[in-house]
């Protein structure tokens, strides 16, 4: 750097000497003179290179290495890595490089970090093989899953400066998998925070909505709180016990997420607090002896929810949590939760996976967390595995709570709620799991599909003629037994599939036609099957014979709405019609002309289709993804839509960016679920207000009544979501109403 500093070059040096005081393992002076070599190289390779906001790019490896080290509490290794994660990537450095200048561990570590340059799978995708990649170095070293949530906790503080479209696809991504890996690795203020960034960008105005409601009650929450802690504070004083204790909100994403799982206002969220007792433990007395002696003071004061008491001291969940939690009633008729914690199971619960470590000693026994990261070490060792399906599978796998059940030799097996006797087959061993016929539960004889409960010891009997069946991952939950019946049926049903495709493509030979996406659409109905794989396979299998091929091929599906709307869809506008009739003597239109959509099926002129698992209808959010293998089929799901966070989270590159411009009309059919309490003239009054008042069209109405209460659903035709929310106003007020609420398809 030159003599005179310029303000960019004065914010750098600020930066990265805050990170050097912030340091709490860099006590040695070789520590910081690594960390300041590191820093050097990084300076030189990202110099003149600026990010998105304008700032140098050096401070975001610089934020980076700081939480790793004050958020995280890990070493020098870690920062030195953190300072380095961008540069193979982004600069002309190389692996070996940083292997010569900081040895192979950090090269290592950094490699983990980097993105895949090469060829990968090609029915994968980037996201997922590069997400894979970096669980892979679990093998090798864990502090690249922490450095990568690092990595991703100061993008999302930093994402204001990126388009829109780039925000909803980070923000999903996030939501879909990191903040679940920071839960599973223990962090979860870190988690807590990840989320709360991703609904304030994917719904910045209900965030806001919520922020503001919070606030305004602070003052109120806060005087409760010093009333519920008083007596508390008092009986742990005059115990001798040392501690801390606080308040603490529900995070912004976990209330949201239960006023839309409980469809409930904010001011029906109850638990918007908890209290935190961290204290000091006695050396002579188990932790977990003083947990429960606290619990006892507490509910000498205030009454105790019992169905609420969450015991984790005695079996700590599998990232490591330890605590007491309990429910009591507090001074003004609220329930109140209490969290219990010892010094170091706090510290573990702020610091998740590196506290972990901190305490452990050579005579622990291995942990939860320990066995989960086994687990996942042997499914990546699979070279067959399917990147996608692996994500898929990692992800459902990573909220999970536990359970703990029994083999008859008394030995603990961990699984995660709703496991059933073929998930535990499986855990034993995939052999076992394979050749699975059933089980004795508490030597009682079980199905496979029984779900097992804490506690229950385990038999499993096997046949050495039974094989893996495709229902069975309709059995199984766990990740483990997923991914083994799906290497075991991957190879039979890849012959199955390649069969029934040289079948189908014979046959349609017959009528001089080539299977296309518009047949296949007609064709996957017709046979009831979701994809093209499954009718290849079950055409491959003799399952479907093609007998009726020439009939489902002249069918004519009829629908007698005509609906309009205006789309536009990246940089180009479609017109989407609903209609029923198809013309097949219309030739395929180019992007720029306008484009034929149906309602539930794609139309002969054209491959883009309204998504049946959400149904937009204009004025909705809206996203669209081309199809991978069919990449003029284009499909539109509403932003919110469960298959649109998967698929922006997984597979980004094929998002198509799409929105409405206009709308003119007739009807779009929405089903409205509503109940409530049962009167005289109810049904009477909800019809009114439909067809009279709001001139709204009714096609079904299913209502039905029992011990005074009523519930049901009614499909109905709307102009817009403009339309359907004044609806759903107008009916919330007729007396006697409950709720009600649009109905989505789920997946």
């Amino acid at each position: 750097m030159s003599s005179t500093l310029s303000a960019e070059e004065i914010q750098v040096r600020q930066e990265f000497n805050d990170l050097l005081e912030g340091c709490i393992r860099c006590n040695k002076r070789s520590d910081r003179a690594l960390i300041r070599k590191a820093f050097k190289i990084a300076y030189n390779a990202h110099k003149g290179a600026l990010r998105l906001s304008g700032e140098p790019y050096i401070l975001h490896p610089i934020a980076v290495a700081r939480i790793v080290t004050q958020e995280m509490g890990l070493g020098v290794k870690a920062i030195v890595a953190a300072l380095l994660h961008d540069v193979v990537e982004d600069t002309e450095f190389t692996l070996e490089d940083i292997e010569n200048h900081f040895g192979s561990k950090i090269a290592s570590i950094v490699d983990g970090l980097t993105k895949i340059s090469g060829v990968f799978d090609k029915n994968s995708t980037l996201q997922a093989e590069n997400f894979r990649k970096m669980l892979l170095t679990l093998s090798d070293d864990v502090r690249v899953i922490l450095i990568k949530l690092a990595d991703r906790l100061h993008n999302m503080r930093t994402l204001g400066s990126l388009p829109v479209a780039k925000q909803m696809k980070i923000s999903a991504e996030t939501l879909y998998l990191y903040a679940p890996l920071a839960h599973r690795m223990g962090f979860y203020t870190i988690k807590d925070e990840l989320e709360d960034l991703s609904l304030k960008y994917r719904y910045p105005k209900i965030f806001q909505e919520l922020s503001d409601k919070l606030k305004g009650q602070e003052k109120s929450h806060q005087v409760f709180i010093e009333e519920f802690a008083r007596p508390i504070k008092e009986q742990l004083e005059k115990n001798g016990i040392s501690y801390d204790i606080s308040g603490r909100y529900k995070s912004i994403y976990s209330i949201w997420h239960k006023m839309q799982s409980k469809n409930i206002p904010f001011e029906e969220v109850y638990d918007l607090m908890a209290i935190r007792i961290v204290f000091d433990p006695l050396s002579a007395i188990p932790e977990k002896t003083q947990c429960w002696n606290i619990y006892s003071m507490i509910t000498d004061i205030y009454m105790p929810k019992p169905e609420r008491i969450r015991d984790w001291v005695s079996t700590p969940k599998a990232n490591g949590y330890e605590a007491l939690h309990a429910t009591v009633m507090g001074p003004k008729g609220n329930w109140m939760e209490v969290q219990i914690r010892s010094r170091r199971m706090d510290d573990i619960a702020e610091r998740g996976f590196a506290a972990h470590w901190k305490y452990k000693t050579d005579s622990s026994h291995e942990s939860e967390l320990d066995k989960w990261l086994k687990k996942i070490r042997e499914l990546l060792a699979n070279p067959n595995s399917d990147a996608l399906e692996f994500l898929d599978d990692f992800k459902l796998n990573l909220f999970a709570s536990e359970i703990f059940v029994f083999t008859p030799k008394g030995d603990t097996k961990t699984l995660p709620v709703n496991s059933t006797v073929l998930d535990f087959a499986y855990e034993i061993h995939s052999e076992i799991g394979h050749k699975a016929i059933g089980a004795k539960v508490n030597h009682r004889l079980v199905p496979l599909n029984h779900v097992l409960k804490s506690g229950d010891q385990v038999e499993i009997i096997t046949s050495d003629t039974y094989r893996p069946r495709l229902e069975w991952l309709d059995t199984v939950i766990t990740l483990k037994a997923k991914s083994a019946i799906k290497d075991a049926l991957k190879a039979e049903n890849k012959n199955r599939i390649e069969k029934g495709k040289r079948l189908l493509e014979d046959r349609l030979l017959e009528f001089k036609l080539r299977p296309n996406a518009r047949i296949l659409q007609k064709l996957l109905p017709a046979y009831e099957v979701s994809n093209k794989e499954e009718l290849y396979s079950k055409i491959g299998t003799g399952i479907i014979q093609l007998e009726d091929l020439d009939v489902i091929l002249k069918r004519n599906t009829k629908n007698k709405w005509v609906n309009y709307w205006s789309l536009q869809l990246g940089k180009t506008s479609m017109k989407s019609r609903r209609t029923g009739s198809i013309n097949n003597t219309h030739t395929k239109p180019s992007l720029k002309t306008p484009i034929l959509l149906k309602e539930n099926i794609y139309s002969a002129t054209t491959d883009y289709a309204v998504a049946k698992c959400c149904n937009p209808i204009p004025g909705d959010n809206v996203i669209a993804f081309r199809d991978s293998h069919e990449q003029d089929n284009i499909t539109i799901h509403q932003a919110k839509c469960t298959a649109a966070i998967r698929l922006l989270s997984s597979q980004s590159e094929l998002l198509v960016p799409v929105k409405w411009t206009t709308h003119k009309f007739l009807s779009f059919l929405v089903k409205v679920a509503i109940n409530g309490l049962d009167r005289f003239g109810i049904y009477s009054d909800i019809t009114h207000v439909i067809s009279k008042e709001l001139n709204v069209n009714i096609r079904t109405i299913n209502l039905s009544s029992h011990d005074g209460i009523w519930e049901g659903t009614i499909d109905l035709y709307v102009h817009d979501a403009k339309d359907l929310n004044n609806l759903l106003v107008s009916l919330s007020k007729i007396k006697g109403v409950d709720a009600v609420k649009r109905v989505e398809a789920t997946l």
